[in-house]
């Protein structure tokens, strides 16, 4: 590796390798379904949750709480976004194959939030390749995946679905095949719109929404340009030659966003007792707006308070649904 540090590099690969290394895909499998073993182990890899790597995120995201930049309530010390290393763990699939040769589709994405990452923390990341299978002529792959802090503590979980290699164009908006109760994106006409959760939440309350657009710049940045990876995220002849017409967002971008209004509005729990797992079903265009939002659904007394249960989606300009999903947290009672 270049450099005099032993240090960790901030994400999966260190880019300043390409100053002596000519292909830096070389040696990885070729991303086809045919090519899978399962199960398949994905490799371990430390990555610091630097100064960079949390201004690198909030500016894809647009998210520039206070936690992440002057203090949170964990001790007062600067943390990460919650879903700050969620593409690092997807990603870990290009360890083994070509993230380049890449023209996948994103179709579930679920994590489970145990602790912040804090600022200079070396987390490490594992995963593997736990399942595969065909459905609607398409290969799919599972992918479980961990973020562990310098402690041994869980940050995150995750568990992630992905269609290996596809044409992202002929498939957006299809749907899904899994039998989950359907997320309508409705709400009553009398809903309270409440911009925080608490112990006085009620069934039916609608979050206050976000409203947001993701430019191609934020786009590429979050999908590894800065890594050299080329995809249909960051590079527009990559988006073509996968039936697009412009690089499309990465679904993991908008389950980021979907993370930082659940953050909003749980609050700190979120980061300790929070679950999201969301269905990407149409493509979003970079500069395309969108809002997210979601409705409470469910309220569950336990020990330490009260778990609450919502329904969320992200929402095109136009009306349509584009992501569809379901999340929860434990606030306290008092």
């Amino acid at each position: 590796m270049t450099g005099t540090t032993a240090r960790p590099w901030r994400d999966l690969t260190d880019p300043r390798r390409a100053r002596d290394v000519d292909d830096l895909e070389a040696g990885l499998k070729e991303p086809e379904f045919e090519n899978l073993e399962i199960p398949e182990p994905l490799g371990t890899v430390q990555v610091v949750v630097d100064d960079h790597k949390i201004k690198r995120f909030a500016f894809t995201q647009d998210d520039y709480s206070p936690w992440h930049f002057e203090a949170s309530p964990f001790d007062g010390e600067r943390i990460g976004h919650a879903a700050l290393l969620g593409n690092d763990l997807v990603q870990l699939f290009t360890l083994v194959y070509a993230g380049s040769k890449v023209v996948g589709y994103h179709t579930e994405e679920q994590m489970w939030f145990d602790s912040p990452a804090r600022l200079d923390e070396v987390v490490t990341l594992s995963g593997t390749y736990t399942e595969a299978y065909e459905r609607r002529g398409e290969g799919y792959v599972v992918m479980d995946a961990q973020a562990t802090g310098a402690d041994g503590r869980s940050i995150v979980r995750h568990r992630g679905v992905e269609i290996l290699k596809t044409n992202p164009g002929a498939i957006g908006g299809r749907g899904s095949g899994t039998p989950d109760k359907r997320v309508t994106g409705e709400v009553a006409p009398d809903a309270r719109v409440i911009e925080t959760i608490d112990a006085s939440v009620r069934v039916g309350d609608v979050l206050a929404p976000l409203h947001k657009t993701i430019t191609a710049e934020q786009a590429a940045v979050f999908s590894r340009v800065g890594e050299y990876v080329r995809n249909i995220h960051n590079d527009i002849a990559v988006a073509r030659s996968g039936g697009l017409r412009v690089p499309i967002v990465q679904g993991q971008q908008q389950f980021g966003v979907l993370a930082q209004l659940l953050t909003l509005r749980f609050g700190a729990p979120f980061l300790t007792s929070g679950w999201l797992r969301v269905k990407f079903l149409v493509p979003l265009d970079v500069f395309e707006p969108f809002t997210v939002t979601g409705v409470v659904t469910e309220l569950t007394p336990t020990a330490d308070g009260v778990t609450v249960g919502l329904e969320v989606w992200v929402r095109r300009h136009d009306g349509r649904l584009m992501t569809v999903g379901w999340a929860s947290a434990t606030v306290p009672s008092s």
